[in-house]
């Protein structure tokens, strides 16, 4: 059992950090491997053709984050970036989570976009509690520097 609050804090928010960034990675590799299905949704959701290219830029852009916020690094900026990416999903799916008792074919169809709300508060948390990530790039950079210095 950790005994110390900031030594359970950081292994908590780093625990945290990775369950997130890795949620968000596989649906950014996912434009990258499919990027059909995600043009796809576009098209359904937005009514916008974004056309061939824009999937594999979208998950090049997002898997850098994802690493970035895996690692620590640009806190602020990239758990922050994590938060707005699946903002923008929860958005979306928005009339699912507010009918999530929906049956189509004996199935309730909207009951697992609830998860999507968990996940949105996670990100919200993550992002409240980066001054306590002390398991961290920033953290393990900023001690490196002040190292040097002092």
């Amino acid at each position: 059992m950790i005994k110390n609050p900031d030594t359970r804090d950081a292994v908590a928010l780093l625990i945290l950090r990775l369950g997130l960034a890795w949620f968000l990675f596989v649906w950014a590799v996912n434009k990258i491997i499919e990027p059909g299905q995600y043009t796809r949704i576009w098209g359904y959701f937005h009514g916008i053709d974004i056309g061939s290219t824009m999937p594999y830029v979208m998950g090049a852009a997002q898997i850098i984050i994802c690493v970035m916020a895996a690692l620590g690094l640009w806190r602020v900026l990239s758990y922050g970036l994590l938060f707005l990416m699946h903002l923008v999903t929860v958005i979306v799916i928005f009339p699912s989570l507010i009918a999530p008792f929906v049956i189509e074919d004996g199935f309730p169809v909207n009951r697992n976009n609830a998860i999507a709300l968990a996940a949105l508060a996670g990100f919200a948390s993550l992002w409240l509690l980066r001054h306590r990530d002390h398991f961290s790039l920033d953290v393990w950079l900023q001690r490196r520097r002040l190292g040097e210095t002092s």
